[in-house]
C-alpha cells in the first residue's frame, strides 16, 4: 500500500515538472517537437507501414505459420520459441523498432505462442534496421561506412546472443508439451496448415486487406505520439538540468569501463531517444573513434525508452509482460558494446587497411539519389495518402455500422 502511494506521489510529481517545463520552455518544447514530427512523418511511417500491413496479411493467409512449422526445428532448440518466431526475427531485423513486438503481439492474439514464448521472442526481435545503422548512423552521423559494418555486426550478433540466454526464462512456467516438442519439419504437413488456416478465417480478401491497413496504420499513429513526446521529454531534461545531474553518476561507470566520461551526456540522452544520442555521440571530438562506436552500439541495442514505451503500449494489447523485454535491453546493451570493442580489435583496424577508391560511392551513401534520401522525399506523400486511405476507411466502416 505504502508503495502505491509513493508511485502515485512520484507520478504526480513527474508530471507536475513536465508541465511547468513546457510552459517554461515554449520555444524549445516546439522545436523538440517538430524534430519527433518530421522523423515520424519522413521516416518511421512510411518504412514501417508496408512491413506492418503485409505481416498482417500473411498471419490471415497462413502463410506465417506455413513459415512456422518449416522453422520449428531451428528455432525450437536454438531460442526455446516455436517456429514463427524465424518470421518475426526476419521482419522484425528488414523493418526495424518496434515491428518485433507488433509481430509478437498479433501471434500471441491468433493463440500461436504461449505467453512465455512470446515474452522470450519479443526480447530478441526488435531489432535496428540496416538502412538505419548503415544510412543514418554510421554515414550519416560517423561519416564513415565502415563503421555501419561494426554497428550492424554488434547490434545483430548481440540479439542473437540475447535469444540464446532468454531460452532459459520461464522454464518452470512453459507448458510441458512445448519442452517435450520435438516436431520435424514436414512439407505436407506445413501446407495442410496454411490450407486449414486460410478456410478458417472467414473474411474476405477485401476486408482481410483493409482490416490489415486499418490496424497498421493505427499502431503507426500511436509510434509518432512516442516519439513526439519522448523528443520534449529528452530536450527538457536538458534545460532543467536534470541531463547534466545524472550524467555524473554515468561518469562514473564509464570510467569503470575506461571510456571517456565525456560521453556521458550523449548516452544518457540516447536512453531516451536513440537517435539523438548516437547523433550528440558522433559529434563529440575529444575521444577516440572507438570509444564513440562502443557508446554508439550499446545506445542503439538498449534503443531508448521512447522505444520501449511503444513497445509497453503494444504488449499491453495482450498478457505479454514488459518486465523481460526491458531486462533483455540493459542485457542487449552491455553484449552489443562488448562486441563493438571486440569487432573493433578483429575487423576494423584490417578494414581500414583497404580505403575505398575515390570514384567508388556506398551503398548506403546519402548523395542525390541515395535510397535514404528518396525516402525523405517521397516519405511525406506516402504518410498523406496513408492517412487519407485510412480516414475512408474509418468513416467507411463505421458508417457502415450505424447504418
Amino acid at each position: 500500500m505504502l508503495q502505491s502511494k509513493i508511485k502515485t506521489v512520484v507520478l504526480a510529481f513527474a508530471i507536475s515538472v513536465m508541465a511547468i517545463s513546457l510552459i517554461a520552455f515554449p520555444q524549445e518544447s516546439i522545436d523538440a517537437s517538430t524534430r519527433g514530427l518530421n522523423m515520424w512523418w519522413e521516416i518511421v511511417f512510411p518504412s514501417l507501414l508496408p512491413f506492418f500491413i503485409v505481416s498482417e496479411i500473411l498471419i490471415g493467409f497462413g502463410v506465417v505459420r506455413f513459415i512456422g512449422v518449416l522453422l520449428e526445428p531451428l528455432m525450437r532448440p536454438l531460442f526455446k520459441v516455436p517456429g514463427v518466431g524465424g518470421f518475426v526475427l526476419a521482419m522484425g531485423m528488414a523493418s526495424g523498432y518496434p515491428a518485433g513486438a507488433k509481430f509478437t503481439t498479433r501471434l500471441r492474439q491468433e493463440k500461436q505462442i504461449s505467453r512465455i514464448e512470446a515474452e522470450r521472442l519479443v526480447s530478441f526481435t526488435n531489432c535496428s534496421n540496416p538502412l538505419f545503422i548503415f544510412g543514418a548512423v554510421s554515414v550519416g552521423f560517423f561519416h564513415n561506412a565502415k563503421i555501419g559494418i561494426i554497428l550492424a555486426l554488434a547490434h545483430y550478433l548481440g540479439n542473437i546472443t540475447v535469444g540464446l540466454i532468454m531460452r532459459f526464462y520461464g522454464r518452470n512456467e512453459e507448458p510441458i508439451e512445448n519442452l517435450k516438442s520435438k516436431r520435424k519439419p514436414s512439407l505436407k504437413a506445413a501446407f495442410s496448415i496454411l490450407h486449414q488456416t486460410r478456410i478458417n478465417e472467414k473474411r474476405p480478401i477485401g476486408k482481410l486487406v483493409g482490416d490489415a491497413v486499418m490496424s497498421s496504420i493505427q499502431t503507426l499513429l500511436m509510434i509518432g505520439g512516442f516519439i513526439i513526446l519522448f523528443s520534449v521529454i529528452n530536450k527538457l531534461l536538458f534545460h532543467i538540468g536534470i541531463t547534466e545531474f545524472i550524467a555524473k553518476g554515468i561518469e562514473i561507470v564509464l570510467v569503470l569501463f575506461h571510456i571517456s566520461p565525456e560521453l556521458s551526456i550523449p548516452l544518457f540522452s540516447g536512453a531516451f531517444e536513440l537517435t539523438l544520442g548516437n547523433q550528440m555521440t558522433s559529434q563529440v571530438d575529444t575521444v577516440t573513434l572507438m570509444e564513440k562506436v562502443i557508446v554508439a552500439s550499446a545506445i542503439l541495442a538498449f534503443c531508448g525508452f521512447s522505444v520501449q514505451a511503444q513497445v509497453a503500449s503494444i504488449l499491453a494489447q495482450s498478457d505479454i509482460r514488459f518486465k523481460p523485454f526491458f531486462f533483455a535491453r540493459i542485457m542487449h546493451a552491455f553484449i552489443a558494446a562488448l562486441y563493438a570493442f571486440i569487432l573493433w580489435k578483429l575487423l576494423y583496424e584490417r578494414i581500414s587497411q583497404y580505403e575505398q577508391p575515390s570514384n567508388a560511392i556506398p551503398v548506403f551513401h546519402l548523395g542525390e539519389g541515395s535510397f535514404y534520401q528518396q525516402l525523405l522525399e517521397f516519405g511525406p506523400l506516402i504518410t498523406i495518402g496513408a492517412l487519407i486511405l485510412y480516414i475512408y476507411l474509418y468513416v467507411k466502416e463505421n458508417f457502415t455500422r450505424s447504418l
